[in-house]
């Protein structure tokens, strides 16, 4: 079973207004497992940086200018997506503005049932208390003192944790799911091993997002979930 955790930086809040996405970035986990494969992309909005925007992500009109717009990464992103299921804190956020994008190039828009809102998870799992993506890792113990800017990659990266946490880890099954149709998606990953491909994926990160990554990763320390299971 494979899944991606994906995340958004955009403009504002709402796409019927002219605001768009400026970064997509997306992690693979394969049988709740990750697989080291990402997906990160800068996206030019063709419109400007609003200031409460750019103090969120630090994303500005010079940083975006030369970045490719829309349109010329969409068939990139849905192949990277492929029909997996798709792993999002505030899922209603991103998955409105993604169907924005696809929904102005005529492309076909992503199915509500393909999104796992783990914002919904965490206040069902823990009604009345705070379910942002820093309290949740405070929750955890997940060091993301890397995060002082919003980032779609890194939050991806650290929401992956933070989703195998509130699965269970490597029983993603315990206590979790109360359907039939729920725990079907949440096979242990013990019970079956993921091999490494016959050819191995292009590299897609630029040497600086891998050393940024790697020394993100370092900080977590050894007992980290993201450093056990990577």
């Amino acid at each position: 079973m494979r899944e991606i955790v994906l995340d958004t930086e955009t403009t504002g809040f709402d796409p019927k207004s002219g605001d768009r996405i400026v970064e997509i970035g997306a992690v693979e986990l394969m049988r709740h497992m990750p697989t080291g494969n990402t997906y990160h992309q800068y996206i030019n909005p063709e419109r400007s940086m609003p200031d409460d925007a750019f103090q969120v992500h630090g994303l500005g009109d010079d940083f975006l200018r030369d970045k490719p717009v829309f349109k010329a990464i969409a068939q990139d992103f849905v192949d990277f997506i492929g029909d997996s299921k798709l792993v999002i804190h505030n899922a209603a956020f991103d998955m409105k503005f993604l169907n924005a994008e696809l929904g102005w190039l005529g492309m076909p828009e992503l199915v509500w049932e393909r999104a796992i809102d783990t914002l919904a998870i965490a206040r069902k799992k823990f009604p009345g208390s705070p379910a942002s993506l820093d309290a949740l890792c405070r929750r955890y113990g997940i060091n993301n003192s890397a995060r002082t800017l919003h980032g779609a990659l890194l939050d991806s990266e650290i929401l992956a944790e933070v989703y195998l946490e509130m699965i269970g880890g490597r029983q993603p099954d315990f206590g979790l799911s109360e359907s039939e149709s729920q725990r079907e998606t949440t096979v242990s990953a013990s019970s079956e091993r993921v091999g490494q491909r016959p050819i191995p994926l292009p590299q897609r990160l630029t040497d600086a997002e891998k050393s940024a990554h790697d020394a993100f990763i370092g900080a977590m320390g050894e007992t980290s979930v993201w450093s056990r299971l990577s």
